[in-house]
């Protein structure tokens, strides 16, 4: 099975996140979104990207943080996500060695 990529142009982005131009430059600042391309004239975004966007969204929205508030709070999910992953590969690891 093949992955069709699909990629947005900054006005594209905007439209499809409601972001404006100055909010989309702010949040990929603070790393949240990091962009395809150099100069933001050429800036492109994957479909990743637009879900880590809708997902910092809603974040904002929920929990009424600024951007930098959001940065933090994803970073934060991450790692929470990763150190679940690694405690499930370690339980079955454990299951292996318990079971008879």
């Amino acid at each position: 099975m093949s992955h069709v990529g699909i990629t947005f142009t900054v006005t594209e982005f905007c439209l499809h996140t409601g972001l404006t131009r100055a909010e989309l430059t702010e949040i990929i600042g603070l790393g949240v979104l990091e962009p395809q391309g150099e100069a933001s004239e050429q800036w492109q975004f994957d479909d990743g990207s637009l879900a880590l966007c809708l997902r910092a969204q809603r974040l904002r929205r929920e929990l009424e943080l600024d951007w930098p508030g959001i940065a933090v709070a994803l970073t934060l999910l991450d790692e929470i996500e990763r150190l679940n992953s690694e405690n499930r590969q370690l339980n079955q690891r454990l299951l292996r060695f318990t079971s008879p």
